[in-house]
C-alpha cells in the first residue's frame, strides 16, 4: 500500500494513516494497481445486486430478465456519468480531446451515472417485457446501498469534500491542501474562500450516512409497505436530493453552469426532490380512491403451507 495519505480531525490531535491503494503487484511484465475507490465501487454494487435479487423475488419479478437491465444498466450509468462530467467540463476536454476516455483520472458524475442507468435500463424493460416501475423501484434501493458505500471512496481518495469548519469532525490531510492550493483561482472565481490548512467538511460521510439511513428505509418500503409502482423510486428521489441539494452547496468541486456560481448538481437536486415529491403524493391520492396499482405481497416459500398441510387441516 504505496499510496497513502494521513488524514486529521479537529478533534483528534493524532493522524490516521489513509492508504488510497490497496495493492500493487506485477505479472510479468504488466504492473497493476488496486484501488480502495474501485473496491467499494464493487463492494457496493455486488450488495446492490443481491439485495435487490431477493427483493425481485418476493415481488415475482423475473430475476434473468432483471439481470439484463441491471448490466445494460451499468453500461449506460458508467458512459452517462462520464459524458455528464465531459459536459459540464466542455473547454478543458475540447482542448484535450484525448483525455475523454481516460476514466481513471477521474471525472464520473453520479446524477449523470443515474440518467444513462435508467435510460439503458428502461430500454432492456421494454424488450423483456419487464414493468420499468418495478425495475426502477428495485434500482432505487440499489442506488442507496451502492452509494452509500462508494463514497468512501471518496475518503480513501480525499476528495469531493467541503468548505472549511471547526466541527469535531472536520478533516484535513496532505491531499485536500494541496487541492485547495491548487484550485484557489478557480474557487475565488466561484465566490468561495476556503484556507488550505484549516479543516473541511468530509461531506462523502453526510451523503454516505444519509444514504445508508435511505437504503434501510427504502428497503423495508419495498418489502413491507410498497403499495404502488413507482413508490419506492419517487421516495428515492425525494430522499437523495434533499440531502444533495444541502450538501452540494458545501462542496469545493462542484460543476457550474457555464461562469456562472449555478452549481448544476444542485439545480438538479432540489428539482428532484421537488418532482418526486409532487408525483408521490398525486399518485398516493390516486392510489387512495382506486387501488388498482398494488403490488400483491408474494411470501416466502417458507411461508407457503404445502397441500397436504392444508389438506389435513381441511
Amino acid at each position: 500500500m504505496s499510496d497513502y495519505t494521513v488524514v486529521y480531525f479537529n478533534a483528534i490531535t493524532r493522524g490516521f494513516s489513509v492508504p488510497s491503494t490497496l495493492a500493487d503487484f506485477s505479472i510479468g511484465n504488466l504492473e497493476f494497481t488496486i484501488k480502495w475507490y474501485g473496491v467499494l465501487i464493487a463492494t457496493g454494487y455486488l450488495l446492490a445486486l443481491i439485495f435487490c435479487t431477493r427483493l425481485a423475488k418476493r415481488a415475482g419479478i423475473d430475476v434473468d430478465a432483471l439481470y439484463d437491465a441491471i448490466i445494460w444498466g451499468t453500461v449506460g450509468g458508467v458512459l452517462g456519468a462520464r459524458a455528464y462530467y465531459v459536459l459540464f467540463n466542455l473547454d478543458y476536454y475540447l482542448a484535450n480531446p484525448s483525455h475523454i476516455l481516460k476514466i481513471s483520472e477521474g471525472g464520473l458524475a453520479i446524477y449523470g451515472g443515474v440518467i444513462g442507468g435508467v435510460l439503458a435500463a428502461v430500454i432492456v424493460c421494454k424488450i423483456k417485457k419487464l414493468h420499468p416501475l418495478d425495475v426502477l423501484d428495485l434500482a432505487a434501493v440499489g442506488f442507496l446501498i451502492g452509494q452509500g458505500l462508494g463514497r468512501w471512496g471518496n475518503f480513501t481518495n480525499q476528495e469531493a469534500f467541503g468548505y472549511n469548519t471547526s466541527l469535531p469532525w472536520g478533516m484535513k490531510s496532505a491531499k485536500t491542501t494541496e487541492y485547495l492550493i491548487d484550485h484557489q483561482d478557480f474557487m475565488v472565481a466561484h465566490g468561495m474562500t476556503v484556507e488550505p490548512y484549516t479543516g473541511v467538511h468530509p461531506t462523502f460521510l453526510y451523503e454516505s450516512l444519509w444514504c445508508l439511513i435511505g437504503f434501510v428505509l427504502l428497503y423495508f418500503m419495498f418489502k413491507n409497505h410498497r403499495k404502488f409502482r413507482g413508490q419506492v423510486a419517487l421516495s428515492y428521489g425525494v430522499w437523495y436530493g434533499f440531502e444533495r441539494s444541502i450538501v452540494e452547496g458545501l462542496r469545493t468541486d462542484s460543476l457550474y453552469i457555464g461562469s456562472t456560481n449555478i452549481r448544476v448538481s444542485q439545480v438538479l437536486s432540489i428539482a428532484l426532490c421537488v418532482v418526486c415529491l409532487v408525483l408521490l403524493v398525486v399518485r398516493f391520492l390516486r392510489y387512495r380512491k382506486n387501488p388498482t396499482e398494488i403490488v400483491a405481497y408474494i411470501p416466502d416459500e417458507e411461508e407457503v403451507p404445502d397441500e397436504q398441510e392444508k389438506t389435513e387441516e381441511a
